[in-house]
Parts: structure tokens; sequence; C-alpha cells
């Protein structure tokens, strides 16, 4: 078993990213290079870590170190480990800890949008989903229902902030992803512009009366597909709505009219993704 370092100093600088720094500060930690991010929990730590990722520190309850956490424990190589019992690090960290572990890790480059969906013929696409517990529920949905890259507008929530990967049990990191910003050209083209440009039809999730059903044949027909799913609340903008391919709905029963943009996700990844 690794030797751990016992937490015997609150104030140790090795320890702010655990328990001084938020999400914020360590996404920039060191701007303009890039930054750093906490996976939460031995399962999405070790899928964090299975994509490649690179560790830099971690913190684990001892009562976690020889159990669920061991197998991450053994994979973080030379790099300082904590430890403490539990109620030292909730003390430390002020959180309640999800089976024991936080893992800091360095943010990979992300690519560009081009390179990223060049060969994909489904993808998926937020704007302005702003709740990390959606972002994480529809990356979930994503990885487990078909499909293959999910591309976002900048001001929605960060996939890799702690609780929106730990909500996707880590597939954040197993589902390509990046902004839709993140462009080599086009930058002053609309996303839906670009993305046609691109040979995507883009189908968009909206409450209008001009839509036709998910059901509609015509969508599983399409070569290449982009699924559009709006901010919670005011879902797309109207302008990012004209400019889609199709206007799509999901029936409801019962007099309801929406579903929460994770469950809808879920919904349109499995009737849209062209696998049977």
């Amino acid at each position: 078993m690794r030797e751990l370092i016992e937490i015997t100093d609150y104030s140790d600088k090795r320890l702010d990213v655990f328990a001084r720094l938020n999400e914020v500060q360590l996404r920039h930690f060191y701007e303009p290079e890039g930054g750093l991010f906490i996976a939460e929990s031995p399962k999405v730590a070790e899928r964090a870590l299975s994509a490649g990722i690179k560790p830099v520190s971690a913190l684990v309850e001892r009562g976690q170190a020889a159990g669920e956490a061991a197998r991450v424990l053994d994979r973080l190589g030379d790099i300082p480990v904590f430890t403490g019992q539990a109620d030292t690090i909730r003390s430390l960290t002020n959180i309640p800890m999800t089976r024991g572990l936080l893992c800091c890790m360095e943010r990979p480059v992300l690519p560009c949008v081009e390179d990223l969906v060049s060969s994909m013929k489904r993808i998926a696409v937020l704007e302005s989903v702003t709740n990390p517990t959606n972002v994480g529920a529809i990356f979930r949905s994503a990885a487990a229902l078909g499909m293959e890259a999910v591309l976002l507008t900048g001001d929605c929530a960060d996939p890799y902030y702690r609780r929106a990967s730990r909500v996707s049990m880590g597939t954040v990191f197993q589902v390509p992803w990046t902004y839709l910003e993140n462009r080599k050209a086009g930058m002053r083209m609309h996303y839906v512009d670009f993305l046609k440009a691109l040979g995507f039809k883009c189908a968009a999730l909206a409450l209008r009366k001009d839509t036709v059903s998910i059901r509609d044949g015509r969508l599983k027909e399409e070569e290449k597909l982009a699924v559009l799913l709006g901010a919670e609340g005011d879902g797309l903008s109207e302008e990012t709505i004209d400019r889609c391919a199709y206007t799509i709905k999901i029936p409801m029963a019962h007099g309801v009219d929406s579903l929460n943009v994770a469950a809808c996700s879920a919904v349109a990844f499995w009737e849209l993704s062209g696998k049977e």
C-alpha cells in the first residue's frame, strides 16, 4: 500500500485545491496555460485516469484508502495523497465527500469543433444549460444512448465541475466534448449555420406549434444529425430554433407540457441515435 500523508496542518498550501479554491479558480489555475478540476469518488477518478487525464494530488478518507479507493490510489503514481479521518476531511473541505475520495487533476486541452465531429453522425448540442446536475445527467444519457459527442455554448455549466462529473458517473471523460466557440473558422457565424456547413442537419427540441414528432421517420434517416437542447426554463433561443432544419417535440400525456432538460435528453437520444 502506498504511503499516505497525514493531515496535521490545515494551512498546508498543497491542500488549497481541496479546501480554499473554488471551481472557477481551479479552472484558471495555470492561466493562460490551463487549469485543474476535482474528480469526486473512486469511479469518477478512475474513468478520468482511464481517459489519460493526469492526476496532481488526492485526498482520501482513511477508511476508504484500503477499500473502494484502493484501486485508484494504486494508479496515481508519484503524487501527494493526503489522508485523515472523515470528520477531519469534512472540516477541511466543508463538503460531504462521495465514497471518500477527491482527486485533483489537470484539465486536458479541448479539441476544436471541426476536428472533433468530422467523422461523427450523431451529436448533442447544449445551449445555455447552466445547472451542473443537468449537464452531468445529459452526458450520462449521451454516453448510454448513442451520442458520439457533446458540444456546449460557453455559458453552459462546466462538465468538469465536481458535481457535473459526479452526476455523470465519470462519462464526461468518456464522451468527447468541446465548446462551440472553439473553432478554427467561422467564429462570427451562428453555431447552427456552422454545424450546417459541417454537414449536420440540426434538430431543436422546443415547445412551438410548428414542430414534427420526435418519431418522424425523416429524423432517423438523416446521415448527420445534431440534437439541440436549451436552457432550463427558457429553452433554446428563437434565433437558434429558426435556423434549424427541424423543430421537434416529445408527445406528452396528462396535460404535462414539458420535461426537465436532462429527462428530455434521454428520450431524444434514445429515439434519434439511429441505433436499433
